[in-house]
């Protein structure tokens, strides 16, 4: 049984969650860039456009790469939650593994 990439991203995360190295929500994103501790910021692909802008905006201004992949539910679904529209990795290890997934076809 082949295991999609995007099976593999949600795995990931999942682990991410489980070892407390992901934060997700507006407000826990936000105050994690503020604190310089987000390495990396993932945005649901279905996120409201403005939202959207204003983690890019963000992500820009604290120099923290980001990514648009999965949707709101998936995303929540892999850490536990019922819906995220964002989620920020505290983790370079994580990070670096999940650039290289979101790479990949």
């Amino acid at each position: 049984m082949a295991v999609t990439n995007t099976q593999r991203i949600t795995n990931l995360l999942s682990m991410a969650q489980r070892a407390r190295r992901i934060v997700s929500g507006a407000f826990a994103v936000e105050q994690a860039l503020k604190a310089h501790q987000a390495v990396f910021v993932l945005m649901a692909a279905d996120a409201a456009a403005e939202s959207k802008k204003n983690y890019q905006i963000l992500a820009d201004r604290y120099q923290v790469p980001y990514l648009e992949g999965l949707d709101r539910e998936t995303l929540g679904q892999c850490l536990g939650k019922e819906y995220r529209a964002v989620a920020a990795l505290t983790d370079e290890g994580f990070a670096k593994k999940l650039r290289e997934l979101m790479k990949e076809p």
